[in-house]
């Protein structure tokens, strides 16, 4: 299963895990990425980090150790 770093720009999936520490895990949350969650990569930083992400109708940066946590199960 891929994770959200491996994702091009412009795919789509639908988160299916996070793998944080309990602090990492309900800050991410509070933001809006839970499981089941649809995420969007729209754009890569300069040197490919952060990756800016869309979740839940709004834009979000994460750090590519970040993203690298989140197992997503893209979309066909």
């Amino acid at each position: 299963m891929p994770t959200l770093d491996e994702l091009p720009i412009g795919q789509s999936g639908r988160v299916s895990k996070l793998d944080f520490n309990d602090a990492d895990s309900q800050r991410l949350m509070e933001m809006g990425l839970t499981i089941g969650a649809t995420v969007k990569v729209l754009k890569f930083a300069p040197l490919g980090d952060p990756i800016e992400i869309l979740v839940r109708g709004y834009h979000l940066s994460l750090r590519k150790g970040e993203a690298r946590c989140i197992a997503v199960e893209t979309e066909a």
